[in-house]
């Protein structure tokens, strides 16, 4: 056997509000719509999917996510200019671990931490 990915799966409680949000983060969807209680999302190489949890309690929810990515201030800048909230304890900033960092919940309080090497340019 041997493993060609990781495709995480996160809860949801809207589908086309999940839609919508990573819509506006760059994803597209991939796969049949027409599935009620399942969503599958992509950008460029990477993939996310939903399932529908109709009782997820968002205060209690820990679903995570952390992106690898270039050009960091560019997305965050793009992020806040496209009316997406940063987590409150979230804003862009440098760690003292070599990373530059934002964070973002999206609907369901999924934790999406965006962070981009400041040891190795090419991220």
């Amino acid at each position: 056997m041997s493993i060609l990915s990781i495709v995480p799966k996160l809860p949801m409680r809207d589908k086309l509000i999940t839609i919508r949000y990573y819509t506006a983060l760059g994803f597209s969807s991939i796969g049949a719509l027409e599935w009620p209680h399942y969503l599958m999302l992509k950008k460029g190489h990477l993939e996310v999917h939903f399932f529908r949890h109709d009782t997820l309690d968002v205060h209690t929810n820990d679903g995570q996510l952390y992106f690898r990515v270039k050009e960091i201030e560019a997305f965050y800048q793009k992020i806040q200019t496209i009316g997406i909230k940063v987590h409150p304890n979230g804003a862009l900033q440098t760690h003292p671990w070599g990373q530059k960092e934002f964070s973002l919940l999206d609907p369901d309080h999924n934790l999406l931490t965006f962070g981009e090497s400041m040891a190795d340019p090419s991220g």
